[in-house]
């Protein structure tokens, strides 16, 4: 279990103080009984206020995500055409 912060202490103190103080002075009570209610219950906020207090995160590095290689798409080579050289004809004149 990892140690109380010292934010989490500061808050979980300043709830049983004031809430004790709080309670003690709405129901004002004179009994041991109510007093002992009152302050087990105080410590009972202060503790759950104390332990919601979210914690410091820790930094994570991120590890660098491969970039994606991007396929093209490329024609298929096509084969030279072999150009066939052929004489014109032009039409004899009588």
């Amino acid at each position: 279990m990892p140690r109380p912060t010292a934010a989490q202490l500061a808050y979980g103190s300043c709830t049983v103080i004031f809430s004790t103080l709080a309670m003690l002075l709405l129901s004002q009570t004179s009994s041991g009984l109510g007093i002992a209610v009152i302050a087990f219950s105080a410590l009972a906020l202060g503790l759950l206020v104390a332990m919601t207090v979210p914690l410091p995160r820790t930094r994570t590095v991120a590890t660098p995500q491969p970039t994606p290689v991007v396929q093209q798409r490329m024609p298929a080579p096509r084969e030279p055409v072999a150009a066939t050289v052929e004489p014109i004809r032009e039409p004899s004149t009588p």
